[in-house]
């Protein structure tokens, strides 16, 4: 009697056993394609099960409910993450479902510091080194309208960014340092436009630091004096009056020129005071 019970009670330790091992193997195991070395995005505003069905379709799951169920144990419905999410190796899908709760992206970002006067061009050729698949010529097409305004400054970008992502975040950057200027600009009596202009001719005329004060100074009294800027970077401010049409280099915030400070007159060359006004003026 004895041995049937013992013979008995090994037969369902054993099923057991076999019962757990499946349900790792068929449920709990990554999938034997896991897609290691892979990223998968989690869209902001998905759903618990469209992500689950995401995932199990990438293969990097085996059970949507199995997700579902330790999704929901350690977070909830409402507490995944949304992101780009690294998978260097096959894990199983707690902890899958773990990442996504918590947030753990595993995404090493890249820290890329942007030079003050940095132009259009120099930034692609930054960002072409940092991110190989960054096409040069494509972001200066997007960016190139954006000249003075993508504000300079240390950035952390995750690889996976796209241009239309990395323009947007550099151009919301420009807003919101120069938003509390708004009062200063409005008392200036100049617009935004004219400032940015006026500060790249100043970065890109100044010999260093000590001849911006007064370059400012002489530009911005040509400038309402409505005389020609004369600025040798800039050839067409020889032959018509008024600042460029567009900023000829990227911001610098020691060429922020808002009010223009104590200088000569009109400079040390005044002349030309006949020259016709640029489209852009």
């Amino acid at each position: 009697m004895k041995n049937i019970q013992a013979i008995k009670y090994i037969s369902l330790s054993v099923l057991s056993l076999a019962a757990l091992i499946s349900f790792y193997r068929f449920l709990i195991s990554p999938p034997k394609s896991f897609p290691a070395g892979s990223i998968i995005s989690v869209e902001s505003g998905a759903s618990l099960v469209s992500i689950s069905e995401n995932l199990k379709e990438k293969e990097i799951i085996r059970s949507k409910g199995v997700l579902q169920f330790f999704a929901i144990l350690f977070g909830g419905d409402r507490h995944v993450v949304a992101g780009d999410y690294f998978f260097d190796r096959p894990i199983s899908v707690w902890k899958v479902a773990y990442r996504i709760v918590l947030g753990k992206h595993h995404l090493k970002v890249i820290k890329i510091t942007i030079p003050e006067g940095f132009g259009v061009k120099d930034i692609a050729g930054l960002l072409a080194i940092q991110f190989p698949k960054i096409d040069k010529a494509e972001f200066l097409n997007k960016a190139g309208k954006l000249e003075g305004y993508l504000f300079p400054d240390t950035y952390f970008f995750y690889p996976t960014m796209t241009i239309d992502e990395i323009i947007s975040l550099l151009s919301q950057n420009f807003d919101q340092k120069t938003a509390s200027l708004k009062n200063d600009i409005e008392k200036s009596g100049h617009t935004l436009g004219d400032i940015i202009t006026m500060a790249s001719l100043i970065e890109k005329e100044a010999g260093g630091p000590g001849d911006k004060t007064a370059i400012s100074g002489i530009l911005w009294k040509r400038f309402e004096a409505k005389i020609a800027l004369q600025v040798d970077v800039a050839p067409d401010t020889y032959k018509y009056r008024g600042l460029p049409p567009a900023p000829i280099a990227g911001f610098m915030n020691s060429s922020w020129p808002l009010a223009p400070p104590t200088s000569p007159p009109l400079g040390v060359a005044p002349t030309a005071a006949t020259a016709p006004t640029s489209s852009g003026a």
